[in-house]
């Protein structure tokens, strides 16, 4: 070691007399002193390796003035939430790697009360307790027609648990083109497995007929089952069973008759330009006994898989234990609540539902935005070649697979940058924006980004 390093060395505060400086002390008071302290003795050792290892430092940086600065900069980065806000300039409404649903402003409230104690299980009038669905039966009964519901985390898990409640060891007839296999290789079949039910498949990946269904009953039958094709479409010459014809069936032969509806519409979607996509009211008025649906979909508020239906088969559901291991949380139900309030007044859903905002935007609205943020982009870089192109988006999130949504985007592309580049410098704002990559160019869709994102958007463009 020289006598140069030793000296500086000599030079480096100690922990104390940082700790010890007027700003510190504040720090202290709000993030306490052993994250402070520790935050200290890192930027200390940090300094001494760069010594070591013969970095060339300035007086100035081994003053404990300066020592203060980085480390009141390294706890503000400790303390950041690792779950950030962003605008999602993908043009999919349903980002499963943006939390899919945008939930409405009316659960804010609901959530901030929730948070401290709550009367999530107790009757207030009665002192006693209660169902923790109970602040969202009425509304469940109300929107959907059901005699009962229960409520758990994801659809996922409702599926095994009415799987396991009502068709343990015993056999659930289903079509083989509905043997899904969606994100996070979650299978049907394997689900059924771990359930305890005994998969008996039917018909053909592209053809199933009712007759498929009668074939298959016998003594061992515990549930017909129908399942949403969440993230595929079969098309050409294909045929399905509805869950008219199925629920049919099963009150011939007394087999409870399960939906599995995947994305849950509780309002007709033909409005948006959308295809039909069977409401859970009108599964149960088409006889299924069992309704299963997301709540975080096209209902678009807060995680989580509700099971709607017959009143006696939702009572033989909540009384498996596994109901007790995926129920969900009080924040859950209290955002649920907020969210199924809106569907009260499905005409004003497009002003106070931002999934159904989205959905609603006419093309006109679409290309007057991105005509509005190339403008204030090529502003700021004069240099980047920029323009408004047609796009097509889609829903996402396992909902209405095929279905296009006709969209405007602002396509940006440069000669200094890659677009790998472009999309990292949008992504590392300090309100991240989600672009997407098109032949070598970083498209931001409007259909997903709203009006008073824009300056997020604008202010993560870095001039070249």
């Amino acid at each position: 070691m020289s006598n140069t390093s030793r000296d500086k060395l000599k030079e480096l505060p100690s922990v104390d007399s940082v700790l010890n400086l007027p700003k510190m002390v504040m720090l202290v008071e709000v993030y306490g002193h052993v994250v402070v302290a520790g935050a200290i003795r890192q930027t200390i050792e940090t300094l001494r390796n760069d010594i070591l290892e013969g970095k060339k430092l300035k007086p100035e940086d081994l003053t404990a003035e300066s020592v203060a600065e980085e480390a009141s900069s390294a706890v503000s980065m400790t303390q950041r939430s690792g779950m950030k806000r962003t605008v999602n300039a993908t043009g999919i409404i349903l980002h499963t790697g943006l939390g899919r649903a945008v939930m409405p402003d009316a659960v804010r409230e609901p959530l901030s009360e929730a948070i401290g104690y709550c009367n999530v299980q107790m009757d207030l009038e009665t002192g006693e307790r209660i169902r923790r669905e109970s602040c969202i039966l009425d509304l469940v009964r109300e929107l959907t027609g059901a005699e009962d519901a229960a409520l758990v985390n994801n659809n996922a898990g409702a599926t095994l648990l009415v799987l396991r409640a009502l068709a343990k060891n015993r056999e659930v007839i289903i079509s083989r083109g509905e043997l899904i296999e969606i994100g996070g290789s979650f299978r049907l079949p394997d689900i059924m497995n771990e359930s305890g039910a005994i998969l008996r498949e039917i018909g053909t990946t592209n053809k199933t007929h009712p007759r498929d269904y009668e074939s298959a009953i016998s003594p061992k039958t515990g549930l017909l089952m129908k399942a949403h094709k969440s993230n595929f479409n079969i098309v050409g010459f294909s045929e399905e069973v509805d869950i008219s014809q199925i629920a049919e069936i099963g009150k011939k032969h007394g087999i409870t008759v399960v939906d599995d509806l995947g994305c849950g519409a509780l309002i007709p979607l033909e409005q948006f330009g959308l295809p039909h996509e069977v409401t859970v009211k009108e599964s149960l008025m088409a006889g299924a006994d069992i309704v299963l649906f997301s709540t975080d979909k096209l209902i678009g508020g807060p995680q989580g898989g509700l099971i709607v239906g017959r009143k006696d088969l939702i009572e033989t559901i909540r009384k498996q234990p596994l109901y007790r291991v995926i129920r969900v949380c009080k924040l859950t139900i209290a955002a649920l609540e907020a969210t199924l309030k809106l569907f009260r007044s499905p005409d004003l859903l497009v002003k106070k539902h931002p999934i159904y905002k989205m959905l609603a935007k006419s093309p006109v609205e679409l290309e007057t935005q991105a005509l509005k943020v190339s403008k204030l982009i090529s502003k700021k870089c004069p240099d980047w070649k920029v323009s408004v192109v047609k796009t097509i988006t889609y829903l996402g999130g396992g909902s209405l697979p095929g279905a296009e949504l006709p969209s405007f985007a602002v396509r940006i592309s440069s000669g200094k940058m890659s677009a790998d580049a472009i999309a990292k410098m949008f992504r590392m704002a300090d309100v991240p924006v989600i672009p997407h990559i098109s032949d070598d160019a970083v498209l931001l869709d409007m259909r997903t980004v709203s009006e008073d994102e824009i300056g997020f958007v604008v202010k993560a463009v870095a001039a070249e």
